[in-house]
């Protein structure tokens, strides 16, 4: 194992003198490095090779010296030699050199004087041998303390990932596959890990491989079975005569290599493949990572993206700072200076215990735990700032995997979880020992994070980890839509909301956060999960949060507004979060983090309360209402075909039906969908809601298309859509019999108004559409205006990130102003009236090209400007200035206007109508 510095140090001295001041024979020098070797408690047989044959540049042989591959070359010559020319010769053989072969250092010596060469940072230092004590820290390299790097460009990345997929895949060819595959996968990661990073020996398991077994990998196998299970026996209870290239390897226990595993079979290829492998620097890659890299690429439809299954730290980062890690790090900084503090934080770090109830391959877990020994590292300098050191590292630290708990419904991701919390505990170990001079590590391992395998919605959380001693929840689960979960998963969702009604429209991510608040009631457990954003919009706030805030006492600590969840995959597909932090008990400090840009970075807003739409007001929730909560008139849904295309018409299907069939000109209509509308196309439909049975029978054209509407009904997998027996109509029909307005259901979120529009009663509206039948100029006013918008924004439901406005949410819960005056009225029909001037102004442009914020005329602006304003003074004697003083006054509004019926809080807030 590596030595302290200050043993390298003593050994570097005694090296020093005893080759010091003697002429020495260039037949000496494999002696000299071999003692030099022995300065870092490196045996260098095992790791590094003499005389090693290439061809040089000019195509001639020549022999290296000494090859240690992918680490150091060493050029040797007698005392006095011109160290110029070894250095050239040395560059010389690079060329000949395999690309996992080339060093990252050259070092030339004629035993008195040492050249090295840093080929990564094209540098070089030349000392003499009596300063080699000085110069000691320039071979870290060798002696653990700096990773291995074999290849510029070659940590352990997506490339590495696909490389062991590959093997994966090979394997599986073979007939080795489902459990003992991946348990076989996960002891290879473990090994190239542990290779890299001083858990075993520098290069030993690679240089195992690469010297012990047959080329065609043939006994590839045998040797890997020889060396999983020499790392699962105490080295006193190995057998005497064991082999001396398997007792380099260290005993790990851990359980991670004690079951029993039949034995592979590798060929050449497969052998090359683990090779190649070795040759990268599996030190360099957080293990936060590589584990979801991992994972997916044993999924060969999930590799062409596999960086898109892995949460970046920046996003883990944004849940665990305001969870615990910021007030941890103010603790610490009110202890310092007082011994007393912060040896208290350093047993309270220690006591702390974190579950991941959804933990994946150990993305949360993982960084959390780093953070925690960062913080542990921090504690121990203040600690020892007088310089004098801890007697034995090893009593010092005190935090440990033992402190994590997760589950998951993949074994696989299990098994990687559990490793991978090994391999960033022994990263954080190398960093002690670093920071403190002594080498520390935890081999072999006697204690493990406590991973369970199984459905997290079906286990008892309080079997896992007694709630008494838990003290954070954190993690991602998955977000599954109610349209796109399966059947076992809507079995989940109605076991866990037994008690709530229309559970079925939920998001699968619903049943965590209803769980969670199960678990932790009459705790003082923290909770933070990142969720999609449509638990806390639309109709799903009101189904889920009222329970959450009524029975089980939530309330929010911490709140992300939706952003862009991000990673470094090309191509994935755009998720939009938030992220909520929450407890059983209240706290002062609350905080929202808004985005001015989803992508942007988010900005820290201290709030009194946060309610379930992330918005600093009192606890309340809208439910769908048929009616609405003010005195206008009534939304309605628009008209749905259900036709399988047989009765809508483009411009030319009209032209051309309407020469075949000339009598059915009364029955074509025109026909609004949000796209027609938006984009200023147009559409025709077959609407037969009048037409008399001997109309139709002197029709055959339109009865070809109700014979062909017939039909694809009685196909449908829908019962109702099968039943229905008036073939000749829309299977919903809900055609406004006055005038209207027009509303899209869905429309972009980067618009800053939704296109709002009068139609008259003969223009079929389509169900992508709703309509307010006899909405007047005043109401569409208040429609389109910024006050109307913060409410959608606010409460409606999303598809991706586009509104998705409902009647039943949105509308019918909208606190409209109360009392206007006849001349607050009046300013906003005129404002209205002005808006629908200047769209007439533009008759070529549609209106997604009028309301796109790039292309919006300056015109129009200034009018919708001036209509936002006429609105606003129907609320209030002031024009609001922001968003987040519309919203507060309109939630203080609806509360009025629907108490009791809604409220949360019994403690209401005060709110007054002052400018914001």
């Amino acid at each position: 194992m590596p030595l302290s510095w200050n043993e390298i140090k003593t050994r570097a001295q005694t090296f020093s003198q005893e080759w010091a001041n003697e002429a020495r024979e260039e037949a000496e020098a494999k002696s000299f490095w071999d003692d030099f070797f022995q300065v870092f408690g490196i045996s260098r047989r095992r790791v590094a090779t003499f005389e090693k044959l290439v061809k040089k540049l000019d195509n001639k042989p020549g022999f290296i010296d000494l090859l240690w591959k992918g680490v150091i070359l060493v050029e040797h010559k007698s005392r006095g030699k011109n160290l110029d020319k070894a250095v050239q010769q040395a560059k010389d053989y690079l060329t000949g050199l395999t690309e996992a072969e080339l060093p990252k250092y050259i070092l030339v010596s004629d035993f008195q004087y040492f050249r090295l060469y840093d080929l990564e940072n094209d540098s070089h230092t030349e000392f003499e041998l009596p300063e080699l004590v000085q110069h000691i820290h320039l071979f870290g390299f060798m002696a653990g303390y700096e990773k291995r790097i074999y290849k510029d460009e070659d940590p352990v990345n997506i490339q590495a990932a696909e490389l062991m997929g590959q093997l994966h895949d090979r394997l599986e060819e073979v007939g080795y596959s489902g459990h003992d595959l991946e348990v076989y996968l996960v002891r290879l990661l473990f090994c190239l890990f542990a290779d890299d990073t001083n858990l075993f020996d520098k290069g030993i398991f690679w240089q195992y491989l690469e010297l012990q077994t047959k080329p065609d990998g043939s006994d590839l196998a045998m040797h890997l079975a020889s060396i999983f299970q020499t790392l699962n026996i105490p080295t006193d209870k190995r057998l005497k005569n064991l082999e001396e290239s398997l007792t380099q390897f260290p005993y790990v226990n851990g359980k991670l290599f004690e079951e029993s595993l039949p034995l592979a079979a590798f060929d050449s290829q497969m052998r090359t493949m683990l090779l190649q492998a070795c040759a990268l620097d599996w030190g360099q890659i957080s293990p936060a990572i590589f584990g979801s890299m991992f994972q997916a690429v044993m999924n060969p439809q999930e590799r062409r993206n596999v960086g898109a299954h892995y949460t970046s730290e920046k996003n883990i980062q944004k849940l665990i700072k305001p969870l615990f890690l910021d007030e941890l790090h103010s603790e610490f900084e009110r202890a310092k200076g007082s011994k007393t503090q912060l040896q208290a934080l350093h047993k309270k770090l220690a006591t702390l215990r974190f579950l991941d109830p959804a933990c994946g391959c150990g993305n949360f877990l993982v960084i959390t735990y780093r953070e925690l020994r960062e913080l542990e590292i921090q504690v121990l300098r203040e600690l020892n700032k007088s310089g004098q050191g801890f007697l034995d590292i090893r009593e010092i630290i005190q935090i440990d995997v033992d402190q994590f708990y997760g589950i998951e419904s993949d074994e696989f991701a299990c098994q990687i979880t559990q490793v991978a919390l090994w391999l960033i505990d022994h990263q954080m170990n190398l960093k002690v020992s670093h920071e403190f001079g002594q080498y520390f590590v935890r081999l072999p391992l006697t204690k493990a994070a406590t991973i369970v395998h199984g459905n997290a919605l079906r286990l008892e959380w309080e079997s896992i980890v007694p709630k008494a001693h838990l003290n954070y929840i954190l993690g991602n689960p998955p977000f599954v839509g109610h349209h796109l979960q399966s059947i076992s998963q809507k079995e989940d969702l109605h076991l866990v909301l037994h008690d709530i009604k229309a559970a079925g429209v939920m998001d699968y991510i619903s049943a965590w956060f209803y769980k969670a608040s199960e678990y932790i009631l009459n705790t003082k457990i923290k909770v933070a999960l990142v969720s999609t954003n449509s638990i806390v919009q639309g109709e799903q706030v009101g189904i889920l949060w009222s329970v959450l805030l009524n029975k089980y006492q939530v309330k929010i600590h911490f709140a992300h507004h939706t952003f862009k969840w991000s990673n470094e995959a090309k191509g994935n597909a755009a998720v939009h979060c938030v992220i909520i932090g929450f407890a059983n008990f209240d706290t002062a400090e609350k905080r929202l983090y808004e985005y001015g840009d989803i992508k942007g970075e988010p900005h820290e807003i201290k709030a009194k309360n946060i309610n379930p739409y992330l918005v600093d007001a009192n606890d309340i929730v809208i439910v769908n209402r048929n009616k609405p909560i003010c005195d206008v008139p009534e939304m309605m849904y628009g008209n749905k075909p259900t036709d399988g295309g047989h009765f809508l018409l483009t411009e030319d299907e009209k032209i051309e039906f309407l020469i075949k069939e000339p009598q059915a000109e009364k029955f074509i209509k025109p026909f609004i969908s949000a796209r027609e509308y938006l984009n200023n196309e147009k559409r025709w439909c077959i609407w037969l809601v009048d037409a008399q049975p001997n109309e139709l029978r002197n029709l055959p054209e339109i009865m070809k298309r109700v014979e062909a509407v017939k039909n694809f009904r009685l196909a449908s997998v829908a019962a109702a859509t099968r039943n229905y027996q008036y073939h000749t109509l829309f299977r919903q029909v809900t055609q406004p019999k006055f005038d209207y307005i027009l509303v899209p259901r869905t429309t972009s979120e980067n618009r800053k108004y939704i296109p709002i529009g009068f139609f008259n009663k003969n223009h079929i509206v389509s169900d992508t559409c709703q309509a307010i039948p006899n909405g007047d100029l005043y109401l569409f006013g208040q429609l389109m205006s910024q006050m109307h918008m913060t409410w959608v924004k606010y409460t409606c439901g999303r598809l991706k990130s586009d509104f998705r406005y409902s009647k039943d949410i949105v509308y019918n819960n909208y606190p409209f102003p109360q009392n206007v005056s006849e001349a607050q009225k009046q300013k906003v029909e005129q404002a209205a009236q002005k808006v629908l001037d200047t769209r007439a102004n533009y008759p070529d442009s549609s209106l997604a090209d009028l309301y796109d914020p790039l292309s919006m005329p300056p015109d129009l602006v200034k009018v919708h400007q001036a209509l936002d304003k006429a609105v606003d003074l129907c609320y209030r004697s002031q024009a609001f200035t922001n968003e987040l003083g519309r919203i507060e006054y309109l939630f203080s509004l609806y509360e009025q206007l629907t108490a009791p019926m809604v409220k949360v809080d019994k403690k209401k807030r005060k709110t007054k109508a002052t400018k914001a």
